[in-house]
């Protein structure tokens, strides 16, 4: 790989990836700041903020954003998590100025007019309707509620009815210019893109912002819990979860491995049990996340309502039996799943320009891919169930939509 990273005297780091034979860049400013930094009241500020700066910044208004971007056959678009928001673009090489220059007025000159946060407010509260009415959108919400009871990342990205009402264009403003700060922005490309002429761009359009602290991201702990929604549906959708990894452990590729084994795809333990042979479920699989301090493992589920607390059962079974008896060739076979995942996504400059962003913020530092995929395949199996393990230390959560599963297990 030749990718490279460099930091302006502000602290914002710009990392480079040039892909040979592409025709096209994908740039991205990536902010290692989410849901999870917003104060309780101000719940779903930063989502909303992620609205807001597409409704006019610099000289340009809502259509003249729109077509600035798609007058040169481009496309721009921003996503928030909790624990990053993005604003990025893809363009033909020769508009990669252009789609930058969009994106710094976005973050540093957006407009905020008090008519756009009103219509923006309302746009989402309809999104949350949509989420609630959504039972497998929903229960993963309500497992993150569980899990981390009373903290800022149990709460959903969307924020509440209540806490977007009270958002005034003030918290907006001060979210941006206190928290999207220099230290925390990364301006990440790939495709056709020089290295020394996307330095220069990041220097005249971000080079004179400010660093300062920002609000220190508190630790979150996983504290475990029940949380049943007893509305009905024609199915029943249950999460388990358990405490995982930080992102930057060093036991997280054993961890992925053994994940990927139990409900990573359609030979997983979890389908193949839950599913196949017993028809208790259309769909289960496990998956994780890993943020800077803590993570999560769960097992997710759309059943019958009145075998909900069965597959339940079944799947922690599997999970259990999983620890004790993973073998090599499963291994083997989740391995190669999450290499070919790798190396699929880093054919793409959109999959590069994540890639290297996403290894900055958890390890500082641009990780070659033949270190991670060397990690990979430096796990056996006594590592990986070594790593499931360590999952069972007795906090469990549940979530559930359309059962109750308070009793289950």
């Amino acid at each position: 790989m030749s990718a490279a990273m460099h930091r302006l005297g502000n602290g914002l780091t710009v990392a480079v990836d040039p892909l040979p034979g592409a025709e096209s860049v994908a740039l991205g400013l990536y902010a290692m700041v989410g849901s999870r930094s917003e104060p309780e009241h101000l719940s779903g500020l930063a989502h909303l903020v992620e609205h807001l700066v597409f409704k006019g910044a610099g000289p340009r208004g809502t259509r003249e954003l729109a077509e600035a971007i798609e007058d040169v056959g481009g496309q721009m678009n921003a996503w928030t998590a909790r624990d990053q928001t993005t604003f990025h673009g893809r363009v033909l090489a020769r508009d990669t100025a252009l789609l930058a220059e969009l994106i710094a007025d976005m973050v540093r000159v957006a407009h905020m007019d008090e008519a756009h946060l009103e219509r923006e407010r309302q746009v989402i509260l309809s999104e949350i309707g949509e989420s609630v009415d959504t039972p497998d959108d929903l229960v993963q919400d309500h497992l993150f509620e569980a899990a981390f009871v009373g903290q800022a990342l149990g709460r959903s990205v969307l924020g509440r009815a209540q806490s977007l009402e009270s958002i005034s264009r003030y918290d907006c403003v001060a979210w941006m210019t206190g928290e999207l700060v220099p230290s925390r922005l990364i301006l990440a490309a790939s495709g056709k893109v020089d290295a020394d002429e996307l330095l220069k761009l990041a220097e005249r359009l971000f080079g004179d912002m400010e660093d300062v602290a920002g609000t220190p991201i508190g630790n979150a702990d996983f504290t475990g819990g029940v949380l049943s929604d007893r509305r009905q549906f024609e199915q029943a959708h249950w999460c388990l979860g358990l405490p995982g990894l930080r992102a930057s452990d060093p036991q997280m590729p054993a961890l992925s491995l053994f994940v990927q084994a139990l409900g990573g795809g359609t030979s997983s333990r979890l389908f193949q049990e839950v599913r196949e042979q017993r028809g208790l479920a259309y769909s289960v699989g496990a998956w994780q996340q890993g943020f800077a301090d803590t993570g999560l493992v769960a097992i997710s589920c759309a059943a019958d309502r009145r075998r909900a607390a069965e597959s339940m059962n079944l799947a922690r079974a599997v999970l259990a039996e999983t620890i004790e008896t993973l073998s090599e060739p499963e291994v083997r076979r989740a391995r190669a799943q999450l290499e070919a995942g790798l190396l699929m996504a880093l054919e793409t400059v959109q999959g590069r320009a994540d890639h290297i962003a996403r290894s900055i913020e958890v390890f500082g530092r641009i990780v070659p891919l033949q270190d991670m995929l060397g990690e990979l395949r430096a796990v056996d199996a006594a590592a990986a169930r070594a790593a499931g393990a360590a999952l069972l230390d007795g906090r469990v959560a549940i979530a559930s939509v359309g059962a109750r599963l308070a009793a289950a297990g």
